[in-house]
C-alpha cells in the first residue's frame, strides 16, 4: 500500500463524530470540483489555506466531506515550533469548532516511530482546535524538498453554509536558531496505527470506540518502542470525554491527566491551556516499561445516539530518557 493511501486512512484512527451525533458510516469522500488547498509562506508562518466550499456538499458516505490531498515542499529545512487551526466564512465570521472534522499534516518521506511501515503524523487538529506550542528551543524537523501532505475534512453534516474555509499555520523557528529536534509518537485507547487495525475488537470503528449510556473507563496496555522524553502532549477527545490519562504501570505513576472543558451536556468546548501538558525538563517513557492509556467518557442516559470516543496523545519528545532521570540513575 502506497504511503499516500495509507496516510489517508490514518485520519480515521485520529478523528470522529462532531455535534456529539454519532453513528456515521466510514467511507471519507473526496470533493470534486472544489478549491483546492493554498500554501503561503512568509517568514516564518506557514500557513494552508482549504476552501471556499458550501457545506453540506456532495458526498458518497456519512462521516465528512474531505478537501483533495495537498502535496506540498518547504524551501528550506525547517523547525515546527507551533501550530494552531481555525474555521470561519470567506467573509472571515468565526464557525463553531464542529465544522472541521480534522485536519492532519503527514510527512510521506519520514517513517513514523510508533507506527512502523507507516508515514509520519506530525501535527494535527481535531475538533479540539487546541493551539500548540513547543517549549523554546524545540521543534520538529522538516527538511527542505520533503513530500508534506494535508489531508482535510469538513462536517458535512453541519448546517447550511456557504463559503466555508479552514486555516492551519505553523509556526517555524528563525533560520539559524539552534534547535533540539523532537520524535513525534501516537498512543491511543483506541489502535491508532492502521497496521494495526484488524486487531479492533468489534466495538471499536474508525470512528473510536462504542459509549453506551453511563460512565465508562476504558483503557488499553501500551509498550513504547524507543526511549524519549516527553517535552509536550496534544491531546485529542470526543464530545462526552472526562478525562485522558497516560500511566506508567511499571513505576505506578501517573505521566499525564487531561481534563477537557464541557458543556453542561457534555458537548466537548476545549483543552484550556493548563490542561495541555508542556514542560522543557519532560518526563521520560522507556522501552522497558509498561504503560497505560486510559479514558473516561459519560454518555446520557437520556441520550439513545450512538457514540463513540477516542483518547489520544500526540507525544513530542526527545530521544533517549529525561537529562535529570538519567544522571540520577547513573552508578
Amino acid at each position: 500500500m502506497n504511503r499516500v493511501l495509507l496516510a489517508a486512512l490514518l485520519v480515521l484512527a485520529w478523528v470522529g463524530p462532531a455535534f456529539g451525533a454519532g453513528n456515521h458510516d466510514h467511507a471519507v469522500p473526496t470533493l470534486k470540483g472544489q478549491t483546492t488547498t493554498k500554501v503561503t509562506i512568509e517568514g516564518n508562518t506557514v500557513t494552508l489555506t482549504f476552501g471556499p466550499i458550501d457545506l453540506p456538499s456532495p458526498h458518497d458516505g456519512d462521516l465528512a466531506a474531505s478537501m483533495p490531498k495537498h502535496n506540498f515542499q518547504l524551501p528550506r529545512d525547517m523547525y515546527l515550533i507551533a501550530y494552531k487551526s481555525a474555521v470561519f466564512t470567506k467573509e472571515g465570521k468565526p464557525l463553531p469548532q464542529q465544522y472541521l472534522h480534522h485536519i492532519l499534516m503527514v510527512n510521506n518521506d519520514s517513517p513514523s516511530v510508533s507506527c512502523p511501515g507507516e508515514p509520519l503524523f506530525f501535527s494535527g487538529a481535531g475538533l479540539e482546535m487546541t493551539e500548540a506550542r513547543f517549549p523554546e528551543g524545540y521543534g520538529v524537523k522538516l527538511g527542505k524538498g520533503q513530500n508534506l501532505m494535508s489531508v482535510v475534512a469538513f462536517y458535512h453534516k453541519a448546517p447550511p453554509t456557504k463559503d466555508v474555509m479552514a486555516t492551519f499555520t505553523m509556526e517555524m523557528a528563525p533560520e539559524g536558531v539552534p534547535m533540539k529536534a523532537m520524535d513525534v509518537y501516537q498512543v491511543g485507547v483506541n489502535i491508532v496505527c492502521f497496521s494495526k487495525f484488524g486487531e479492533r475488537g468489534k466495538e471499536q470503528t474508525d470512528e473510536g470506540i462504542e459509549i453506551t449510556p453511563g460512565v465508562h473507563v476504558l483503557s488499553a496496555p501500551l509498550k513504547f518502542r524507543m526511549d524519549g522524553c516527553v517535552k509536550f502532549a496534544y491531546p485529542h477527545g470526543h464530545d462526552e470525554l472526562l478525562l485522558i490519562a497516560l500511566e506508567n504501570k511499571t513505576t505506578n505513576q501517573t505521566l499525564l491527566r487531561t481534563v477537557p472543558d464541557v458543556a453542561q451536556d457534555g458537548t466537548f468546548i476545549a483543552f484550556q491551556p493548563h490542561q495541555v501538558y508542556r514542560d522543557a525538563r519532560g518526563f521520560s517513557v522507556t522501552m522497558k516499561d509498561e504503560y497505560e492509556m486510559v479514558m473516561v467518557y459519560h454518555h446520557p442516559l437520556h441520550d439513545s445516539r450512538v457514540q463513540h470516543g477516542m483518547g489520544n496523545y500526540l507525544l513530542y519528545m526527545t530521544p533517549g530518557v529525561c537529562p535529570t532521570e538519567r544522571a540520577a540513575l547513573a552508578p
